[in-house]
């Protein structure tokens, strides 16, 4: 089946306009470009973020289109689009699309990523492809955390030379559970794994399932330890040998306070998803709060630091 893809052009002003206009005459599959739109998604999340993608932004500049798809056979729609498009004193653009399977072409996007000198990385569909590597096997579609990453990458090398059978493992931001599952894949005997997004804790809870982990080896929560009390109580009431942060440096240099209530002298810190610019900062708070530093590690513009107590 082939499929005509659709560009109108419209400004930021009217894009609300269009998009009611168009779902009002049956058009509802629409994506929507525009730069105005994506600059307010950033400052209104600007807690989550710390890189962001400048030949993207590039893109974006200026942008305000809608795009939507029909079957190249969809007269009747395609007579019914282009009207409502004169109506609105707009213009558009059609594309041909090169006939493919939709439904399984965006697997694509997602092969083994082997990670270090163990791991390797699988959607759930390459399961038992492993060869001689340990499989962490992930659902890639759900949310953060597949393994692409320098900030995560950087995380699972520094894990292959620390953890040791029988650790316990603490995962603050753990996302889609890749780092505690790598943890559990390289020997440590139990992994907890908190975030603050609820939809976490299932995702990381179904991941855990195609690795064959469950409680009380794997234990998803949701949470966030620096405003709950009882939450942070809970978990600091446990030894750990390891735990983990991947996230950015605004939420590491938050966290740096209480992270000490979670590590024995006996505990490793790792933290990544620093920039390099921001490396001093998150330095800084972690000594700050009593941590010693022993080691920084490099790949590309991202740091990942290693903290003891």
């Amino acid at each position: 089946m082939a499929w005509l893809e659709f560009t109108i052009d419209t400004t930021s002003e009217k894009i609300g306009h269009v998009v009611t206009n168009l779902t009002a005459r049956g058009f509802a599959d629409l994506v929507i470009e525009d730069q105005e739109e994506f600059e307010t998604f950033l400052e209104d999340n600007r807690a989550y973020w710390d890189y962001i993608d400048e030949d993207l932004q590039e893109k974006l500049q200026g942008l305000s289109h809608i795009k939507l798809y029909l079957e190249d056979t969809d007269c009747a729609g395609r007579m019914r689009l282009e009207a409502a498009v004169s109506e609105l004193g707009l213009s558009m653009k059609a594309q041909l699309l090169e006939e493919t399977n939709w439904e399984e072409s965006w697997k694509d996007n997602y092969p083994p990523q082997p990670i270090g000198e163990k791991i390797v990385i699988l959607p759930y569909w390459l399961a038992g492809t492993e060869g001689d590597r340990l499989p962490v096997i992930l659902d890639p579609g759900l949310t953060f955390g597949t393994g692409a990453h320098p900030t995560t990458q950087m995380v699972v090398e520094t894990m292959e030379e620390l953890v040791k059978p029988g650790f316990s493992c603490l995962d603050l931001g753990s996302g889609s559970g890749i780092l505690s599952l790598t943890a559990l894949r390289l020997g440590a005997q139990t992994a907890t794994g908190i975030d603050i997004d609820p939809k976490a804790e299932d995702i990381a809870r179904e991941n855990a399932a195609y690795n064959g982990f469950s409680a009380p080896a794997f234990t998803a929560l949701t949470g966030n330890v620096t405003e709950d009390k009882a939450v942070m109580e809970a978990l600091a009431a446990k030894e750990y040998d390891l735990v983990l942060v991947n996230i950015v440096a605004d939420v590491i240099i938050g966290l740096a306070p209480v992270l000490p209530n979670f590590l024995t002298e006996k505990s490793v810190l790792i933290c990544s998803g620093i920039l390099d610019i921001r490396l001093q900062d998150v330095l800084d708070a972690l000594t700050a709060a009593g941590l010693t530093v022993t080691a920084v590690k490099e790949k590309e513009d991202w740091r990942c630091v290693t903290a003891r107590r």
